[in-house]
């Protein structure tokens, strides 16, 4: 058995405003499932595939009180595109941010509720990812986390060092996953997180095993939900979808 990474849930205060921004940014179409819930994805994209990982915006009225632990890193490919992204972005309403990155060749931003993401540097692009270069992690022990979701996922280690581990699906396509070592303490349920969906065909509770077995940890949210919450081993949330 095994799983792969499908999409980014992102909590909001505005589900459809802020999902209006990042559609913009993307290039990506908008659709709602549902009141309060705010899907993006490639125009002309059937989910899931690993070429993109979509993004979920999910309304909620809890504040943002900390440095989101999950993130996104946009691509760039000349110093014009860099600077002309950047500009978009700040005419979408994104604003410079402050994140104690200091002299760095990339550019810190954050989105109308906060959120913080990068621009890459443009010396050095990820090609043929998509608008999406990296989905970052914040973590204790990048080597730890290389093993979890190396083998919680059906992602391939590129690169594991004491200061980072990348992942990328197998088929070599779409974003990387960058797990990426920090001294920020996880203090809150993050209202970045990622979504894990199981092959068809797979049972949810036995892949739930599986991952505990890994080192995951349940989390009893309480209700009825036909997806299960759970825990990487450094207490970073992620949802269990049903198979698919």
């Amino acid at each position: 058995m095994a799983t792969r990474l499908v999409q980014i849930n992102m909590k909001a205060r505005d589900d459809s405003a802020l999902g209006g921004f990042w559609a913009q940014v993307l290039g990506w179409g908008l659709s709602s499932e549902g009141p309060g819930v705010t899907n993006l994805e490639p125009e002309g994209f059937v989910y899931p595939d690993p070429v993109a990982v979509c993004i979920d915006l999910v309304s909620s009225p809890e504040p943002k009180t900390v440095k989101n632990r999950v993130h996104v890193d946009l691509a760039t490919t000349s110093a014009a595109q860099h600077a002309e992204l950047v500009a978009r972005l700040k005419d979408l309403g994104a604003t410079p941010a402050d994140v104690g990155q200091g002299d760095v060749p990339w550019t810190v931003m954050a989105d109308p509720e906060g959120n913080e993401f990068c621009v890459l540097d443009w010396h050095d692009p990820v090609r043929d990812t998509g608008p999406i270069a990296t989905v970052v992690v914040d973590c204790a022990d990048p080597r730890a986390m290389a093993r979890f979701w190396g083998e919680a996922t059906d992602w391939t280690v590129h690169k594991v060092t004491d200061q980072n581990a990348v992942l990328r699906s197998a088929k070599d396509v779409g974003p990387y996953l960058q797990f990426l070592r920090t001294p920020d303490v996880k203090t809150v349920w993050n209202r970045v997180h990622l979504d894990l969906r199981p092959y068809p065909g797979d049972d949810l509770k036995a892949e739930a095993a599986r991952l505990e077995s890994l080192g995951a940890t349940v989390v009893d949210l309480g209700g009825d939900v036909p997806w299960m919450v759970l825990a990487d081993p450094e207490g970073n949330e992620f949802c269990l979808l049903t198979p698919a």
